[in-house]
């Protein structure tokens, strides 16, 4: 998974997943909108789990091992929580009865702090970092790059137009980047400062040579329809390919 923005964990079971299939989540940066749902998601994780799980691997920019420690760590602003679950007699058969051995363990979450350039591998995937210019030297931020046997996939987060996150997509098969607003509006508001609109967007994925622009992370006034299709229209002005304007619980294959 990455990011745990607003009711992340609710909008995960409504596509059919549950906290506990999730064994890895990335961060791409931790403005609110894209960490806000965290605390709901590991404390439903872990209440959720039997024991017999994989510990839950974070990571992230700067700050991630921080906010998790403040979160769930001994002296986190959730320990009284998890403490009654872990000690409490009716917790403690909550938990056997849903398949769990006594005692019962505290939230375990292996966390990194991780920069540009970052590889993570597992046995089926393998996920690249790569610097994104967002709001630095505020707050640091991350794209990343998922190669699987089935394809490559990048996540910008939240960017503006930058090499970095070009050369991370080189050749993908899509290329998942934000797209905040009408491009005009953008442009007249002086809104075009660390993210990106649709001529960004189009322009980075032409660089970069993907196949796929999906078009993600706007804000509501691309709800209107016009506005929207208008969008769609300057990117594909620019760019060759496929582009998706992407909502809430869109599933895409590929």
């Amino acid at each position: 998974m990455i990011d745990c923005g607003p009711a992340t964990t609710h909008k995960l079971v409504r596509a059919g997943l549950w906290p506990t299939d999730i064994s890895t989540l990335f961060f791409t940066h931790h403005h609110f909108d894209h960490n806000v749902d965290y605390p709901c998601f590991l404390l439903c994780r872990w209440d959720q789990s039997v024991g017999k799980e994989v510990p839950l691997r974070v990571f992230g920019p700067t700050l991630t091992t921080q906010i998790t420690e403040g979160l769930i760590g001994e002296s986190g602003v959730f320990a009284p929580d998890w403490r009654a679950r872990v000690s409490h007699p009716a917790s403690q058969q909550v938990y056997v009865n849903r398949g769990g051995t006594l005692p019962r363990r505290p939230p375990e979450v292996k966390t990194t702090d991780i920069d540009p350039g970052h590889v993570v591998e597992s046995s089926d995937w393998t996920m690249t970092s790569a610097y994104a210019d967002h709001v630095q030297p505020f707050l640091d931020s991350l794209a990343y790059r998922l190669d699987t046997a089935d394809g490559s996939v990048v996540f910008t987060g939240d960017t503006e137009p930058c090499d970095s996150v070009v050369e991370l997509a080189k050749e993908a098969d899509a290329l998942f980047a934000m797209c905040w607003d009408d491009q005009d509006v953008m442009e007249a508001q002086g809104e075009d400062l660390g993210v990106m609109g649709p001529a960004g967007a189009a322009d980075m994925a032409r660089r970069a040579g993907v196949r796929k622009l999906v078009l993600v992370h706007s804000q509501p006034t691309l709800n209107d329809r016009e506005t929207a299709d208008r969008a769609v229209e300057r990117a594909r002005s620019l760019f060759d390919g496929e582009v998706v304007l992407a909502n809430e619980l869109t599933v895409l294959e590929f």
